[in-house]
């Protein structure tokens, strides 16, 4: 910490502004993580191998929908500017960029500013606050779907904030994103760890009829966007 000697040090349950919180926060080094959740500040606990396993799962999955779908970004616990008092580091957050019609911008900082459309956290021991805090963090920025994937239980948990329900699974345990057309989650077969199957299914929601408009309305977004700043 180069100039962490010179500000006030941070601690878990600090009262602060999204601006006092990140300066401070600057000033540690990058393997240190803390967050600002409706203007308290949080520390994250150390990581356990189970919720690392499942992060990279669910990257995977991510990525792959990511590499299929012009226009849409995966983040990987990217410092998010969601508003006065909020600046987390979700586990991962997939985002439509702003040149293709997102909701989020991108700073001149390099941050992400304002709500992503889809986030994701893997809850251990943040299961209460990824639940609670969380959130109702998250609703209130805008962010419009929220998936959980809970450690100890185990249990996927989706929720879309417009309007406000939970993502269910359908008969086969395959939940649908609404945000993301053809972002197919088979939630049993990821509580398994059953990546092959969990592939399968991705892939047929990539190939999908939602899917395929899904590109094209982007596509359409970003040369009308392109046209307009012209």
């Amino acid at each position: 910490m180069s100039t962490a000697s010179a500000l006030a040090p941070l601690y878990s349950g600090d009262r602060m502004s999204q601006a006092e919180f990140h300066r401070r926060y600057q000033a540690y080094p990058e393997d240190v993580k803390f967050e600002l959740i409706g203007g308290i500040v949080y520390m994250a606990s150390p990581l356990r191998r189970s919720h690392a396993r499942r992060h990279v799962q669910l990257a995977s999955l991510l990525e792959r929908y990511e590499s299929q779908t012009p226009g849409v970004e995966l983040l990987d616990n990217a410092t998010t500017i969601l508003g006065e008092e909020s600046e987390p580091q979700p586990d991962l957050a997939l985002r439509i960029l702003s040149t293709y019609g997102g909701q989020s911008l991108e700073s001149d900082q390099d941050y992400v500013a304002g709500p992503p459309e889809l986030i994701v956290e893997i809850a251990h021991s943040t299961r209460a606050i990824d639940m609670h805090q969380k959130r109702a963090d998250y609703q209130r920025a805008g962010v419009r779907e929220y998936l959980v994937l809970s450690i100890e239980e185990p249990e996927l948990h989706w929720f879309r904030f417009r309007p406000i329900a939970r993502v269910a699974p359908d008969a086969k345990g395959i939940s649908r994103s609404r945000v993301f057309p053809g972002l197919w989650i088979d939630s049993v077969a990821l509580l398994a760890g059953d990546r092959a199957r969990m592939l399968s299914t991705l892939r047929q929601g990539l190939a999908s009829r939602e899917h395929a408009a899904f590109v094209r309305r982007l596509e359409s977004r970003y040369k009308r966007n392109r046209r307009d700043s012209r």
